[in-house]
C-alpha cells in the first residue's frame, strides 16, 4: 500500500555458516585440557561419577547413574560415533610436569565430560554442556574448561551464539551460568520429562558480542596473579567485569 510504513527489519548477517565441532579438537589450557570422549577414558573417569555418593550427579539427565564400568565404558563408545552432541574428556594437567593425557595415569587425571549440542552451523548457534566429577567441581579448571570451550566456538568455529540450558531447579548449574557471563533467557516451562519427572528449562545464552568482555574477565580471573600461594581466589570473578 502507497505511503505505509515499512516493517522493522533485522540487521544484514553473513550467512556464511559456521563449522561444525570436531572430535579430534584438543583444547589446551593452563588447568585443564579438553580432548574426544573416547572408551578408553571409562576407567579413568568411572570412579569420580559412579557410586552411591556421585548418583546426584546424574538427577538431571536422561542416562546414568552406572554401578558397572562395562556399561559406563559401553556408553562412552556409543558416544564417540555421536555427531550431535560431540563429546570431549576433561583432563587435568599436570602442572608441575607441564604436560597432558588421555587417563587417569601419567600427565592427566580425567575428571569430566563436556559436549558441544544442538549444532546449528546454518544460524551459528551453538550448546555447551557439561558434567564435573566433584573433584573438578568449583576450581579454576573447570572455568577454564568452560572458556575453552566457548573461545573455540566464537573465535575458531564461527559461531555467533552460544546457549546453556540446564533444569530450573539446578541452582548450581543455574548461578554457574550467570558467573560465567550469560544472560537468562526465560523459563520453558513443562518443556521436557526426565525419569518421569517435570523439567523447566532455564535458558541463557552468549552472542558474539558479549565475548570479547567475557573473554577479557575470565582471562583476567584465570590469570596466576589472581591466586594466592595457597590456590585461592584474590578477586571473584564477577569482579573483572
Amino acid at each position: 500500500m502507497a505511503g505505509s510504513v515499512p516493517n522493522p527489519l533485522g540487521p544484514v548477517v553473513s550467512s556464511d555458516p559456521a563449522r561444525r565441532p570436531s572430535r579430534d579438537t584438543r583444547l589446551v589450557g593452563r588447568y585443564i585440557t579438553v580432548v574426544g570422549l573416547s572408551a578408553q577414558h571409562a576407567d579413568g573417569l568411572f570412579p569420580h561419577l559412579s557410586g552411591p555418593e556421585n548418583a546426584h550427579l546424574w538427577d538431571y539427565v536422561n542416562d546414568g547413574p552406572y554401578d558397572d564400568v562395562a556399561v559406563f565404558r559401553a556408553s562412552l563408545k556409543a558416544r564417540e560415533a555421536s555427531q550431535d552432541p560431540v563429546f570431549y574428556a576433561l583432563l587435568l594437567n599436570n602442572r608441575d610436569a607441564g604436560t597432558t593425557g588421555d587417563g587417569d595415569g601419567e600427565g592427566g587425571k580425567v575428571v569430566g565430560m563436556a559436549s558441544y549440542l544442538r549444532i546449528d552451523p546454518k544460524n551459528r548457534s551453538i550448546e555447551m554442556g557439561v558434567m564435573y566429577s566433584p573433584q573438578l567441581q568449583r576450581t579454576p579448571a573447570a572455568t577454564e574448561a568452560m572458556y575453552l570451550m566457548a573461545r573455540h566456538a566464537f573465535e575458531d568455529l564461527g559461531y555467533r551464539r552460544c546457549e546453556w540450558k540446564c533444569n530450573s531447579l539446578n541452582a548450581p548449574a543455574r548461578r554457574a551460568a550467570l558467573r560465567l557471563g550469560f544472560t537468562l533467557e526465560g523459563i520453558f516451562r513443562k518443556h521436557m520429562i526426565i525419569r518421569g519427572r517435570n523439567r523447566d528449562t532455564a535458558w541463557y545464552s552468549m552472542v558474539d558480542d558479549e565475548w570479547p568482555g567475557a573473554k577479557q574477565a575470565l582471562e583476567a580471573w584465570l590469570d596466576a596473579a589472581n591466586f594466592d600461594s595457597e590456590g585461592k581466589q584474590k578477586r571473584r570473578l564477577e569482579e573483572f567485569r
